[in-house]
């Protein structure tokens, strides 16, 4: 391949064997290192009009894409670690393809935090959590990837090198353009560095599990919870089947977790205990065991994490107003009993965000669930966030295009008009 001569040839892998059951795979697997040799590619790959599909960590390669192969495999594995660090200012500026996980453990040590918690932070990439906009139950208190970031560097399809934003908080100038690549899936852009707001390390942490025999006395509580002075970090329902994989109880839960100084989150504990409604059973965990909690919570999405079996489950977003998010899990789980498969979901009465894991199925059976989620009205969205390639192909991803699909479309057509960055990855085939 003549790209040997812009990248070296030993990091120019022909990838020889057959894809996987998920697709988004690649005919070449290219491992840049700087970002001269990113913008060097996706100039050549325009030239040439092949097609490119950036990948991080790889977790995300079960959503979207109907495509098994694309020409180029831009991994940014390679691509990582801090380009700068103020930690007075609370900022910092990081390379792609860094790991949540890796980035995690470097604030750590001065006592920060980067206050997003998506799935599989050991092998999430933060340029892959901020192209899908991704968050985890804590956006409740800290917001999602668009809240977060201040400024990107990012290289266009034709190898154009572009900063979006700034380096600083109070950053007011033109237009914020960095929303435009957020949670664009990459069809426009590969990101390179990102900058983002940092939170300090709370001094405690805790995570209080209701688990509630009766389903209606869930709502009531969480209101109550949200109209008073409480400030959680989460307030996430778990369905019986994953509060029995998390806590060991068939049952629905409440997962509320508290992170301020010790004083304050004990405070807040009290005002659970004394509000609890009438037969629920209280867990305690803190500090240490509520991370490892935490982190067993992280893995409970399906993704392609390299050295296991392919999870051939199917994993839903579904948006909805922040309280609906009890009826929509509910729906899920007598969903599950009714068509015969298994489901673990998950979904946070602050945000509105529910998360479903189906498994067990055949394709006529994940298309009724899907259908039937997408009918309620209490449903804003249903996407496809993983799925093997042949669920993908057969069943719309996103679901019907909102209204505003043309100018999505015309801004594709403008930065990307080969279609040559992950083809037919998002809404509407974009």
């Amino acid at each position: 391949m003549l790209l040997s001569s812009v990248v070296e040839e030993a990091r120019i892998q022909s990838i020889k064997e057959d894809s996987d059951d998920i697709g988004n795979w690649g005919e070449y697997l290219i491992s840049p290192r700087t970002e001269e040799e990113i913008s060097a590619i996706l100039k050549y790959a325009h030239e040439q009009s092949l097609s490119v599909i950036p990948v991080g960590g790889g977790t995300k390669r079960g959503f979207g894409g109907t495509e098994e192969k694309a020409d180029i495999l831009l991994s940014l594995a390679d691509y990582k670690g801090v380009v700068e660090y103020s930690e007075g200012d609370m900022t910092l500026t990081v390379r792609a393809g860094t790991t949540m996980q890796e980035l995690s453990e470097y604030l750590g040590k001065h006592q920060q935090m980067l206050p997003l918690d998506p799935m599989w932070p050991s092998h999430a990439t933060i340029g892959g959590v901020i192209a899908a906009n991704d968050s985890g139950a804590k956006r409740l208190r800290y917001g999602s990837a668009r809240d977060l970031v201040i400024g990107t560097r990012l290289v266009y399809p034709d190898g154009k090198v572009l900063r979006t934003g700034g380096k600083v908080v109070k950053n007011v100038a033109g237009y914020d353009m960095n929303k435009l690549f957020i949670g664009s899936m990459g069809t426009l852009a590969v990101l390179t560095e990102i900058t983002l707001k940092l939170r300090p390390v709370p001094k405690y942490e805790s995570l209080v599990i209701l688990h509630l025999p009766q389903v209606q006395n869930v709502l009531p509580f969480a209101i109550s919870l949200l109209d008073s002075m409480i400030e959680p970090v989460s307030l996430e329902v778990l369905s019986p089947s994953t509060n029995f994989l998390l806590n060991g109880k068939e049952q629905y839960a409440l997962a509320i977790a508290f992170e301020d100084v010790e004083k304050a989150v004990h405070y807040q504990e009290d005002w659970v205990h004394t509000h609890k409604p009438e037969n629920a059973v209280i867990d305690h965990i803190d500090q240490e065991d509520a991370r490892n909690w935490w982190r067993r919570f992280s893995e409970l999405a399906p993704a392609v994490i390299p050295g296991t079996d392919i999870d051939s489950r199917i994993a839903l977003k579904i948006g909805s107003k922040n309280l609906d998010a009890l009826d929509l899990l509910v729906s899920c789980h007598e969903l599950g009993e009714k068509l015969g498969v298994q489901v673990e979901a998950h979904g946070g009465l602050g945000h509105g965000i529910a998360k479903a894991y189906v498994g067990g199925g055949d394709l006529a059976k994940y298309a009724g669930f899907i259908d039937q989620l997408r009918a309620s009205e209490k449903a804003a969205y249903v996407i496809i966030q993983h799925a093997p390639l042949a669920v993908r192909r057969e069943l719309d991803v996103w679901g019907k295009r909102p209204p505003y699909f043309a100018l999505l479309e015309g801004i594709k057509k403008a930065i990307d008009p080969k279609r040559i960055l992950n083809p037919s990855r998002f809404v509407g085939g974009i």
